[in-house]
C-alpha cells in the first residue's frame, strides 16, 4: 500500500492503513512516524503500540523526527494539507536553524511508536534474549545489551538490605549536622550516612546521594580483598550465531586494601585516626599482581585527601621498567593492560564526588543483583562466559544519576549510575563516549550473609553485603572483563575482610599504603 492510498482511506480505516504503510517502511534505523490528518485531537491506540495526538512541531521535529527523512515529512504534510483543501504551508528547510519558529500543526497528529511502558517480571521468571522485552525500562541500556547478547537473568523475590546497627546509630547521632557547603562539598560529617533523607526536588539531591554512596555502610574502617581473579577477552559470533568468549589474559592480584581515616564506628581508633600526617580521607592499594607472568609485581596506591578540592594522588609501579608512574585524575578513567576496568569504576564509582557535575535523572523500580545465592558466580553459557548469570530482583526504588566529568581528557563523556535507594549501593552503571554513545557497562552482584564465604570458619555478628561478581563490558569493541570474589580458583578463601580491626591477622600497617611498600612488594 502507498502512502497516498492510506491517506485517502475513510477515517475509520485510516489508522490501520497507516500502520500497514509504516510496517513496509522499516528500512530506517528508528521507527517511522508520519503526519496525517484526522479529526481527533488526541487518541491513544494502546493495543497497536502507537501514540496519536495533536502536536505542535518545531523545525527540529521536522528534520527527520521519529526517524523519518526530512523529504518524507514534507511530502506527507503536503499530501495531508492537499486532502484538507488547505494551502500547503512553508516547510522549514533541512538547513534551517533549530531556532526556527515553531510550525503549528494543530490539525495534524503525529503517529510514532509510543514510549514503551516498563516491562513486567515476577519471581521465578528466567529472562533470556528471546524474552528480553520483559525488562524494557527495568534495566540500564548496558544491561539490556548484555541480555541481548546471551546473559540470562533469574528473577527472584526482592528482599530488604541489612544495614549494620552501628552504622544506623552513627547516622542518627551525626546526620543532623551534615550539610553541603560551597561547591557542593560535604561539611561537618563525622560518621554514618550523611543525608538519610533526600528530597528528589532538592537541586543538590544527586550530590547527596553520591555522598551517601561514598560514605557507605559496606565498610567504614578497612576493606581488604584477597585473591580475586579476573579474565578479560573478546566476544565473537560464529557462523551459526553462537557467541564465544575468547579469554586473552588472566589476572590475579594479591590484595586490594582500603584504609579509612574518618567515619570509623566499630574499632578503635574511632571516629578517626590521629595523627593524620598526610591529611587523608582514605588510602588504598592494589598490589602486587601475581598473574599474568609478564605483569607480575605491578600495582598501585592512591591517597584521597580531606581537602575535597585536592585531586587524588595515584601511583602505578611497573617493575619491568623499574619505574613509578604518577596518574592524573583523567588517567584514572583509562583501562590498563588490555582489560576493561578503569580505576574510577571500582565498586561502581571510585572517583572523587566533586570531580563530576551530578544530576538526578529520576527514581524508579529497576532490576539489580543484590541477593546472590551461590559462590563462585556462574559464568553465562550463551555469551561464552563473558558475564555471570546471577539472580536479579526488582528493587522498588532506584536513583538514576548522571555524572559529567570536569577533568579535561577524561575517557568518558558521562557516567549514568544506578543507586539502590534503600542500601545506597551501586548495582550498575553505564559509561558513554564523547559522541554520546554507550561504550561500557559495569555490573556488580552482591550477596547478604554473616559469612563472606559459606566455607570459612568466621562470621560477622549480623548479616552484611558482600560483592562477589563484577563485570565490565565494552559494548562497542565486544570485549569484557569479569571478576570473581573470591577467585574461581580460590573457592576456600573468604575473599572479603571488612572492618576486622587493626589487630586482625590480615591487617597491615599504614606503611603498606606507600610507594616504598609498593616497590618492595613488586620486586
Amino acid at each position: 500500500m502507498t502512502l497516498s492510498a492510506a491517506l485517502l482511506r475513510p477515517k475509520a480505516k485510516r489508522l490501520a492503513a497507516l500502520r500497514q504503510w509504516c510496517g513496509n517502511q522499516q528500512n530506517h534505523r528508528r521507527s517511522l512516524g508520519i503526519l496525517t490528518l484526522v479529526g481527533e485531537v488526541r487518541l491513544r491506540a494502546r493495543s497497536t503500540g502507537f501514540l496519536i495526538e495533536a502536536s505542535v512541531l518545531s523545525a527540529p521535529d521536522m528534520r527527520g523526527g521519529c526517524g523519518v527523512p526530512f523529504a518524507t515529512w514534507r511530502a506527507i504534510s503536503t499530501i495531508a494539507y492537499t486532502l484538507s483543501g488547505r494551502q500547503t504551508p512553508r516547510m522549514p528547510t533541512s538547513r534551517m536553524s533549530h531556532l526556527a519558529a515553531p510550525l503549528v500543526a494543530a490539525t495534524f497528529v503525529l503517529l510514532c511508536p509510543a514510549s514503551q511502558a516498563p516491562g513486567q517480571v515476577s519471581p521465578g521468571d528466567k529472562i533470556t534474549k528471546a524474552s528480553s522485552q520483559k525488562i524494557d525500562g527495568l534495566v540500564a541500556p548496558g544491561i539490556k545489551w548484555c541480555v541481548d547478547n546471551g546473559m540470562d537473568m533469574d528473577i527472584i523475590k526482592s528482599e530488604s538490605i541489612p544495614i549494620p546497627a552501628d552504622y544506623k546509630a552513627a547516622t542518627e547521632k551525626y546526620s543532623g549536622q551534615v550539610k553541603l557547603g560551597a561547591n557542593n562539598l560535604v561539611e561537618n560529617w563525622v560518621a554514618g550516612k550523611p543525608f538519610p533523607i533526600v528530597d528528589p526536588k532538592d537541586p543538590q539531591a544527586a550530590q547527596k546521594i553520591m555522598y551517601n554512596f561514598e560514605r557507605t555502610h559496606y565498610f567504614t574502617e578497612t576493606l581488604d580483598t584477597h585473591l580475586m581473579d579476573a579474565d578479560t577477552g573478546n566476544l565473537y559470533v560464529d557462523s551459526n550465531g553462537n557467541r564465544h568468549y575468547n579469554v586473552e589474559r588472566h589476572f590475579v592480584p594479591d590484595w586490594l586494601r582500603v584504609l579509612r581515616f574518618q567515619g570509623r564506628i566499630t574499632h578503635e581508633p574511632k571516629p578517626e585516626i590521629t595523627p593524620n600526617n598526610d591529611q587523608v580521607f582514605q588510602k588504598a592499594g592494589l598490589y602486587p599482581l601475581i598473574e599474568p607472568f609478564d605483569l607480575k609485581g605491578v600495582g598501585g596506591v592512591s591517597f584521597r585527601y580531606l581537602d575535597q578540592t585536592k585531586q587524588d594522588d595515584t601511583w602505578l609501579y611497573l617493575p619491568f621498567v623499574r619505574r613509578v608512574r604518577r596518574m592524573s585524575s583523567a588517567q584514572r578513567s583509562d583501562a590498563l593492560f588490555g582489560q576493561d576496568i578503569d580505576v574510577d569504576s571500582f565498586g561502581g564509582y571510585a572517583g572523587q564526588i566533586p570531580w563530576f557535575s551530578w544530576k538526578l535523572l529520576g527514581e524508579k523500580p529497576m532490576l539489580m543483583s543484590l541477593h546472590g545465592q551461590r559462590l563462585p558466580p556462574q559464568p553465562c553459557v550463551k555469551d561464552g562466559g563473558m558475564t555471570f548469570c546471577e539472580p536479579w530482583e526488582l528493587r522498588p526504588s532506584v536513583y538514576v544519576i548522571e555524572g559529567t566529568p570536569k577533568a579535561q581528557g577524561y575517557a568518558y563523556s558521562k557516567r549514568v549510575i544506578y543507586v539502590d535507594k534503600e542500601s545506597n549501593i551501586i548495582g550498575c552503571s553505564d559509561l558513554y563516549d564523547h559522541n554520546g554513545q554507550l561504550w561500557k557497562t559495569v555490573m556488580i552482584s552482591f550477596r547478604a550473609d554473616r559469612k563472606p564465604n559459606p566455607k570459612v570458619d568466621y562470621s560477622y555478628p549480623e548479616p552484611r553485603m558482600f560483592a562477589y561478581a563484577y563485570s565490565v563490558v565494552d559494548t562497542q569493541l565486544m570485549h569484557g572483563t569479569r571478576v570473581a570474589i573470591p577467585g574461581i580458583a580460590f573457592q576456600n578463601d573468604p575473599g572479603w575482610y571488612l572492618d576486622l580491626g587493626m589487630d586482625a591477622p590480615t591487617s597491615v600497617h599504614e606503611d603498606w599504603f606507600s610507594v616504598a611498600g609498593l616497590i618492595q612488594a613488586g620486586r
